[in-house]
Order: structure tokens, then C-alpha cells, then sequence
């Protein structure tokens, strides 16, 4: 054990060494760390969960432990790691646990090191970490700061071009990164290597597949979950129900496939959008909107034979309104009238209505233009909402019909 923890030293410090692109989050990390509540950064595998807090932590006294080692998990002493760290990090004043999820029974030891007094910064891949285990042990006692692949105002900086300024001479790189975005994602593993981006991202779909999910749960049916993973990621941006997917796709229980639905968003691959309506029952029941976390992973791993580039643009939209702080449970939403005309994204505070949101790739068309304008008006009077506005890949204008107001902004003003 002690040579585990020696070696977990050693590359923590290779990885302090290393420059990064920090991540953008609406926290002070100084006011985090000085605050006792634990702090749990959760979102996907290798969103930028473990250098956020590496890059909080650089210039302080911490220590250490990687779970996603198997010789840490195969040699799992609590008391005998306690001793080992005193040794390793003598007087560290912060405790990092990365990807505690893979430790059984983590959250009634991270309830005892609380207890104990430690300052603790973990990291997770898994969203039961806050819907079950972390609410029911720890309530109160933790901040959440959730990581998500790089958003494109993170991936322009990374290029050295600045959303709010774009000079002329930049302008033809900045509409060619912005495309390389769209269609590849903001992964931060992928940013210095786009020819690879597309293999890395397929091995990951898989590891998440298989581990995250698959192991975790005991899942002997791999076969069945990797082919609705697949569907999913393949039929994202569409609607769908668990009794459809299993009709589509063979599989003989629909409250298994449901299961698995809910399986695939715990480790943030897959998000659900409900359908707005006041009345709790009838959202519940209505179909529901599939979501990817990074459009990367389209590319890599599903199963098109067309760009899809208005999906790819709702999609890259939804993740920077979670990137926001919007909730699918509780702020963000679709909407259809009752005329059968959609709205992309409901945006509520409270009970009210703040917002609604069409994405729209390609607005060069005239039929388009009415169609995308007509839904959102109606949407818009139906759910009495003035403020409207339509995200375009690069288009930008206000239109004015029937007294309503539409904004309309590319996706990188939004």
C-alpha cells in the first residue's frame, strides 16, 4: 500500500507540472476552499474534473488518492491509509479523492473524514452520487461544482481568439473553428490532437459503457445496453419512449429498458428533456428529448449517414444551458402547442416562463424562416412569453411579426 501511495504522489506532482486551460465555473476557488462544506466535482470522465481540482489546490499543502487505481482498490486498507497519508503528505491541510465512486461503501467514509474535520475536494463520474448516496449521507454538508466538456468560448481561448472580439484577420479561423466545435466537441483531451479526436472519443463511449455503467450496475446483458446506448446517441436530439425503444430494438421488458435509460445518464452520457406542462402528471407522461454530452461523440460513435448539423447545433446549444446552471428536472424543458409546433427549449424560473429558445442551423430559407418563426409565436403565446429568441449557426437579426419580437443571434453570442 505504501508504494501505491508514493506512486499516486509522484503523479499527482507530474500532473501539477503540466498547463492547462482552466475550466470557466461561477465559483471563487479561494471562497471553496476556505469553506469546511465538502467539495464534489462531478460530470463526465475526462471532462476536467481532476485538473480543476489539482489547479485549485497548486500552491497549498494536499494530499492525494486516485480510485480509478485497481491496486488502491484491490488493497483497500481505510486505517492503514489514513497512517500512510500522515507519512506521504505530513501536515496537508486538504484531502483530494478522485473518482471516489469505484470505493464501496465511499460515502460513509467521506461522512467519517468530514466528521474528523478534513477539508475534502472529491471528484465523480457518477450522478447517484448526488440522488442517492451523497444526498442521503452527507445532506447540507457538500457545494456542487459540475464539470462539463469545454464550452466554445473555452475552446476559442484555447486557440488564442477571444468570442467577444474577433478581428478581421481572425475571422475565417474563427468560422472554421467554429464548425471543428460543432462537429467534434470540446473534450479537453481532444483540443491538441483533432486527427485522433474521433478514436479517443470512441474508446471512451465504450470505457463509460462498459465501466460506468455495465460493471457498476452488474449488467450481464452488455450487448442489449451498448445497442441502446448506441440508438440513443444515433437518435439524439429526437423524442423517444422506454415501450418505442423496446419495440425498435427487440428487447423483451420495456421496465428493463427504462432501467438502462436511467443507467446511461448517471455517468453524464446521456440527458433527458421533459416536455413543459403545468400539469407534473402529464410531463411525466409524455415522450421525452434525447441529449448527448458532447457532440464528439456523434462522430465517433454513432451510427449516421447524414451531417445532421441542426441537431449538432441544438445539441451544442442544451449543453451550454447546462453549462448555465439550467436544471432538465426543474428550469429547462421543450415544448409542443397545441397545434403540434415545437419549441426547442422552455427556459422557467420559479413558475414563470423566462424564455423560449429555436435552434436553427440553416436560416437562408424562407420556408424555413416562417416555420421556425410561426412555432415559436405560437409557443410563445400559449405559454405567454415575450421573450423569444431563435440561435442560428452564424445568422443575426430581430424580426418583428404580429406584434412579437424575435431576437435572432448565433450560437456564439448566445
Amino acid at each position: 500500500m505504501r508504494n501505491v501511495i508514493f506512486s499516486q504522489r509522484e503523479e499527482r506532482d507530474k500532473l501539477l507540472a503540466n498547463t492547462y486551460l482552466e475550466s470557466k465555473t461561477k465559483y471563487d476557488t479561494e471562497v471553496l476552499l476556505h469553506d469546511k462544506m465538502i467539495k464534489l466535482i462531478t460530470g463526465p470522465r475526462r471532462a476536467g474534473k481532476s485538473v480543476y481540482a489539482l489547479l485549485m489546490l497548486r500552491g497549498k499543502q494536499f494530499a492525494y488518492l486516485n480510485f480509478d487505481d485497481q491496486q488502491l482498490l484491490n488493497k483497500w486498507d481505510e486505517d492503514l491509509v489514513m497512517l500512510l497519508l500522515d507519512e506521504v503528505y505530513p501536515n496537508y491541510e486538504y484531502l483530494l479523492l478522485d473518482e471516489v465512486q469505484n470505493l464501496e461503501n465511499w460515502d460513509l467514509w467521506v461522512s467519517k473524514l468530514y466528521r474528523r474535520g478534513l477539508n475534502l475536494i472529491i471528484t465523480g463520474s457518477n450522478a447517484r452520487m448526488l440522488s442517492q448516496e451523497m444526498a442521503t449521507v452527507l445532506t447540507g454538508r457538500y457545494v456542487q461544482i459540475e464539470m462539463l466538456p469545454f464550452g466554445l468560448d473555452e475552446f476559442m481561448q484555447w486557440h488564442n481568439i477571444d468570442l467577444q472580439s474577433v478581428t478581421d484577420y481572425k475571422k475565417t479561423e474563427f468560422s472554421v473553428l467554429k464548425d471543428d466545435y460543432l462537429r467534434l466537441g470540446g473534450f479537453p483531451e481532444t483540443l491538441s490532437s483533432r486527427s485522433m479526436t474521433q478514436t479517443y472519443l470512441n474508446i471512451l463511449f465504450d470505457s463509460i459503457i462498459f465501466k460506468d455503467v455495465a460493471r457498476r450496475h452488474k449488467i450481464r446483458n452488455t450487448v442489449d445496453l451498448l445497442n441502446l446506448a448506441l440508438y440513443l446517441l444515433s437518435n439524439f436530439c429526437n423524442l423517444f419512449t422506454a415501450n418505442d425503444i423496446a419495440t425498435e430494438l427487440g428487447f423483451k421488458s420495456v421496465a428493463t429498458t427504462q432501467k438502462f435509460i436511467e443507467y446511461l445518464h448517471e455517468p453524464y452520457l446521456f440527458y433527458y428533456l421533459q416536455r413543459y406542462d403545468n400539469k407534473l402528471k402529464l410531463m411525466k407522461k409524455a415522450a421525452r428529448k434525447v441529449y448527448v454530452v458532447d457532440n464528439g461523440f456523434v462522430a465517433a460513435s454513432a451510427f449516421n449517414l447524414s451531417s445532421n448539423l441542426g441537431r449538432l447545433l441544438e445539441n451544442q446549444v442544451f449543453i451550454e444551458l447546462l453549462r448555465r446552471g439550467y436544471d432538465v428536472e426543474k428550469t429547462l424543458f421543450y415544448y409542443r402547442s397545441r397545434n403540434d409546433k415545437e419549441t426547442d427549449f422552455v427556459i422557467r424560473q420559479g413558475t414563470v416562463v423566462q424564455q423560449l429558445m429555436q435552434v436553427c442551423y440553416d436560416f437562408s430559407s424562407e420556408k424555413t424562416i416562417r416555420r421556425e418563426v410561426d412555432s415559436l409565436i405560437e409557443c410563445g403565446e400559449e405559454l405567454h412569453c415575450d421573450n423569444l429568441t431563435i440561435i442560428t449557426f452564424d445568422h443575426e437579426e430581430i424580426i418583428t411579426k404580429d406584434g412579437h419580437t424575435i431576437q435572432v443571434i448565433p450560437v456564439a453570442k448566445m
